[in-house]
């Protein structure tokens, strides 16, 4: 079986869940294609694949615009197709971010297989704990040695979507609409800004261009949060996000965090999360 990843990541997480479902499909003897989705980007022929999967983190109960975007530009086809995101908590309000792309590649042609969710660690609202990141990563890899099998032979499942999550992601689509105004004011800090460019060349929208050494900002941005996240100076300032904002990357080596030392913030969803993955 021959299988093509399309996958949008702003700061890594989605990249690293989707390589690592990718190569467990080579291990079991399928080749597989890797297409990162960025503005401006041809989307890839689907011809001579049998396989489609698509990778997006979870904004706000939503897949990103970008995202949206990129799909309706995809070529007519007829092959199953899979969702895998990615996602800061483990809850169901979540399911909604499959309504769109789900549709939009239904109207093409594409039959739609099933869906994988793997909880990563925050890159806004609050930065979680190097053990929490670390059991994290253990639980995404029982879940995908899982799904892998899945996919292999055929499984899935398509989450059913209730009216509240419905409702949710309607609401908080806002973020569509606001992210490109509000990233417009994003700014780096001038005594902290070393004119490096990493925040340019993260950008998945190619929002971000270097003028005289400093980056500036454009009216494109999706709210991946890939520029504040991983300036290696801490320099990017978020606008009115600000208080969220989250840097620096992961450690995930070390022990994993025990029960008691999951997050406050929605405990109990974490904690079932991490049961059900370790009982796999």
């Amino acid at each position: 079986m021959k299988i093509l990843f399309c996958v949008f990541s702003g700061t890594g997480n989605t990249k690293h869940i989707a390589e690592r479902f990718l190569q467990g499909l080579r291990d079991l003897g399928h080749e597989g294609d890797y297409c990162a989705m960025e503005k401006g980007k041809e989307p890839p022929r689907t011809e001579g694949y049998d396989l489609l999967i698509v990778g997006y983190p979870v904004h706000a109960f939503n897949a990103p615009k970008l995202v949206t975007r990129f799909l309706k530009s995809f070529p007519k086809g007829n092959i199953p197709f899979y969702l895998l995101r990615s996602e800061g908590e483990p809850s169901k309000l979540n399911d909604a971010s499959g309504i769109s792309p789900r549709r939009i590649l239904m109207k093409k042609g594409y039959v739609p297989a099933g869906e994988f969710t793997y909880v990563m660690p925050y890159n806004i609202l609050f930065r979680h704990s190097d053990g929490m990141a670390v059991r994290m990563e253990m639980a995404a890899e029982k879940r995908i040695e899982r799904d892998v099998k899945l996919v292999s032979e055929g499984g899935g499942e398509v989450r059913r979507v209730n009216f509240l999550r419905r409702a949710a992601a309607f609401t908080l689509r806002i973020e569509h609409v606001a992210m490109p105004l509000l990233g417009k004011t994003f700014h780096a800090n001038k005594q902290k800004c070393v004119g490096c460019g990493a925040c340019a060349k993260v950008c998945p929208a190619k929002n971000i261009t270097m003028v005289e050494g400093k980056p500036k900002f454009g009216w494109h941005c999706t709210g991946c949060m890939g520029c504040a996240f991983l300036c290696p100076k801490d320099a990017v300032r978020i606008s009115l996000l600000n208080p969220w904002r989250v840097n620096g990357r992961y450690s995930f080596e070390g022990a994993p965090a025990e029960d008691g030392e999951v997050c406050n913030y929605l405990h109990t969803m974490y904690v079932n999360y991490f049961h059900e993955s370790e009982e796999l």
